[in-house]
């Protein structure tokens, strides 16, 4: 699984290989990372060079302080990176827009109906994958045209779920 970790504005790709060796942004790194005393310190070593981490949960991610500094960090993993880019996307102008599954999984609830008026970021569907509720927004104001899924009824990677003229 590939993680995207932000720092500062920065956005770092990480891929953990096993639990020796990370890939960062496509450079592979030996790694030896434990917890010490079961307390949210942390040894880390990095190319033979020895380090001590502070790693605190925070709003949006985590906390880390790495040799007296502290770095705000938010990560997210491929599936959620994914996720928040066609929840929300980009404004969609004119013309149909198809709402697509942007993962397999079950359809919870769709808190529209053909014909309403719906703002862009109102949720149109809430698909569960992996155990995980995600609702899927209206990239744009419009009118929904065809609702194609109900609650309950399962549904594959980019299958229509519904229309908006």
């Amino acid at each position: 699984m590939k993680y995207l970790a932000t720092v500062h504005g920065n956005t770092y790709e990480i891929e953990i290989n096993s639990e020796r060796e990370i890939t960062i942004d496509g450079a592979r790194l030996a790694v030896d990372f434990q917890s010490v005393a079961d307390q949210p310190v942390y040894s880390l070593i990095v190319g033979g060079r020895s380090f001590e981490a502070y790693v605190s949960p925070a709003e949006g991610g985590l906390e880390v302080v790495l040799e007296g500094r502290l770095y705000p960090v938010a990560i997210e993993d491929e599936r959620q990176h994914l996720l928040r880019q066609t929840s929300v996307g980009p404004p969609v102008h004119g013309g149909d827009y198809h709402l697509k599954a942007p993962m397999p999984g079950l359809v919870v609830a769709v808190p529209v109906e053909e014909g309403q008026l719906v703002a862009r970021g109102d949720a149109l569907v809430i698909l569960e994958s992996m155990k995980m509720q995600n609702e899927l927004k209206a990239p744009r104001q419009g009118t929904v045209a065809q609702v194609r899924v109900r609650p309950g009824e399962r549904v594959e990677l980019n299958q229509v779920l519904m229309t908006l003229g």
